[in-house]
């Protein structure tokens, strides 16, 4: 079964987060951020020190792990109903974050539409960082020179995604906006789906 969903894009920092969790609170969406999935791991996981060697130098955790966590996650919620494929829309929020990754996802997702958050001002999304670090404990947003290889990482890994699944799906935001008129926009489409 393929699930239909909604992908939320953008640089670290660029609001998925706060969209996504805004989305998972309305009935009929689902919100699962691929960030939060690794940063619950523990580090007497086998995943849990791979996330840890790989975020703490600001560079993706290899693709099989992401999917294989990935799947992991949607069945646990799946097993446990909060998750009800047939009546929720997936709202994914950092993933795919390369190429292979939404490959390996193509028989798992039947995407929608793409929402690209976007903030051409770096300065804006490094403060964001380090608010967020401060704010949530989020040791991967802390150092400066790893959010600069975060940013980094997604000009060249992860932007290139919207390209595989068409500019047709694509709504690219601006993310420098207040949340509140992202969401609304988030909104717009979302009602024609």
């Amino acid at each position: 079964m393929k699930y239909n969903t909604v992908l939320l894009f953008g640089a670290p920092g660029a609001g998925k987060g706060t969209q996504g969790k805004v989305l998972g609170t309305v009935p009929g969406y689902f919100h699962i951020a691929c960030g939060d999935v690794f940063r619950n791991l523990t580090v007497e996981s086998e995943l849990g020190r791979v996330f840890l060697e790989y975020s703490g130098r600001g560079e993706l955790v290899p693709d099989e792990y992401t999917i294989r966590l990935w799947r992991e996650a949607v069945e646990g919620r799946k097993q446990g109903a909060q998750f009800q494929p047939k009546r929720d829309m997936l709202v994914l929020d950092g993933l795919p974050r390369s190429l292979t990754q939404a490959q390996m996802l193509a028989d798992a997702l039947n995407v929608l539409a793409i929402f690209n958050l976007i903030c051409p001002d770096r300065s804006k999304l490094i403060a964001r960082l380090q608010r967020r670090a401060l704010r949530e404990n989020r040791l991967d947003d802390v150092n400066y020179e790893v959010i600069l290889q975060r940013l980094d990482v997604y000009e060249r890994e992860t932007k290139p995604v919207l390209d595989f699944y068409g500019a047709q799906l694509v709504h690219t935001i601006d993310a420098t906006q207040p949340p509140i008129v992202v969401l609304h926009q988030l909104l717009e489409v979302l009602t024609k789906l």
